[in-house]
């Protein structure tokens, strides 16, 4: 008996996802397998300690997501407030242009405070 994959894949298409749930428990407990995705252990050190799960961030980008019409001025005067040194063109330029990155690779400290500050000022924010 010859497996028809385009077969398969034709009839899994047109089944509902209840169906294939089912048959996916079905097949799980026929074969004493599960379809739940491996997690990953991290290997054993051989007499050092064992490195870190995951690394931690400590580096972020406040990104002007958007600044409705009516609080574009005052989004502008947070702009400057925020990134020192930025001339009113700039920021005029940054705000219409949103989305785009205000302050790039800040602490975790200085992105919250922007992100507070723009938004007070009306400005929709993204810390990334």
């Amino acid at each position: 008996m010859a497996l028809d994959k385009t077969r398969i894949v034709d009839d899994l298409s047109s089944a509902t996802v209840i169906e294939i749930a089912d048959l996916v428990k079905e097949l799980e407990s026929k074969w004493g397998v599960t379809a739940a995705a491996p997690v990953a252990m991290a290997p054993a050190a051989g007499g050092g300690a064992a490195a870190p799960a995951a690394e931690v961030k400590t580096t972020f980008d406040v990104i002007l997501a958007s600044a409705p019409a009516d609080k574009k001025i005052s989004v502008i005067k947070a702009v400057r407030e925020v990134k020192a040194g930025l001339g009113l063109a700039e920021a005029k330029a940054l705000v219409e242009g949103a989305p785009r990155p205000v302050l790039e690779g800040v602490p975790k400290a200085d992105a919250d405070a922007a992100k507070k500050k723009l938004e007070e000022a009306g400005g929709k924010v993204e810390v990334k």
